[in-house]
């Protein structure tokens, strides 16, 4: 059930300007040094619009992947202000793109306009990091399951390239609050999201599952001992590079 690979995903949220760069350079050669163990990792860091392509020119290594943070569902150009879609993301060099981040869920995505934006997404090649999460409420009221189903259920169909999904487990209750979920709950949690993924698009392989939501250098260590955990969507600790670091340095240990 779980990857040998594992991801560390930078969400820098509305963060950075171009002399950010520099937080990218220290951890790309770090990376380079710690490689050298034959340690799989894949390092993405989901970045404002306005730096993608500046980062990507300026980025030489293949050890990190830029991606955007959204994007509109529509694929064409269109009267839609402010809005980028998945078309001019690839035209920028973009690799991944999160959607359905809680963020943007409260700000009015739903199952149905996340679908379409993994749709199109996909239709331009782009990889897609597809958040998921239950409120506290919804926690207190034993839904975490079936909020967790629902999800997935409304936003992927089986029509899509599940290949190309990556699933980030961000209880919305834990982002930013300091507060995780118990071991039990996460194995449970995770054991669920991968079977029922399997289950409801009758595919053989168990998706790539992440986990999101106050993960840093301290705690890091608690979830290394759950193996069905693939990896780490990291919002805040993502926007340094020592914290970053000391992320996968101490999730090793």
């Amino acid at each position: 059930m779980t990857n040998k690979l594992k991801y560390f995903v930078g969400n820098w949220k509305m963060f950075g300007d171009f002399g950010s760069i520099k937080i990218i350079y220290q951890i790309e050669r770090f990376s380079a040094k710690f490689n050298r163990r034959n340690i799989k990792n894949k390092i993405i860091f989901c970045i404002p619009f306005t730096l993608i392509y500046f980062f990507i020119k300026k980025i030489k290594s293949k050890l990190i992947s830029i991606g955007a943070q959204n994007c509109h569902h529509h694929s064409a150009h269109g009267p839609y202000t402010g809005s980028v879609n998945a078309s001019m993301l690839k035209s920028v060099g973009a690799k991944y793109v999160i959607l359905g981040h809680s963020e943007n869920r409260l700000e009015g995505d739903t199952n149905l306009l996340i679908k379409n934006k993994i749709t199109s997404a996909l239709n331009k090649k782009l990889n897609i990091i597809f958040c998921i999460g239950e409120t506290l409420k919804e926690k207190n009221k034993h839904k975490t399951l079936l909020v967790l189903k629902n999800q997935i259920k409304g936003s992927i169909e089986r029509k899509h390239n599940l290949s190309k999904i990556i699933i980030a487990y961000e209880p919305v209750w834990s982002i930013g609050t300091g507060k995780i979920p118990k071991a039990i709950d996460l194995k449970k949690i995770f054991e669920f999201i991968k079977n029922e993924f399997k289950k409801i698009f009758k595919t053989k392989k168990f998706p790539v599952v992440l986990y999101g939501g106050s993960v840093n250098s301290s705690n890091i260590r608690f979830f290394s001992s759950i193996s069905e955990i693939d990896g780490f969507l990291i919002g805040g600790d993502s926007r340094s590079s020592k914290k970053f670091i000391d992320i996968i340095k101490n999730y090793y240990k």
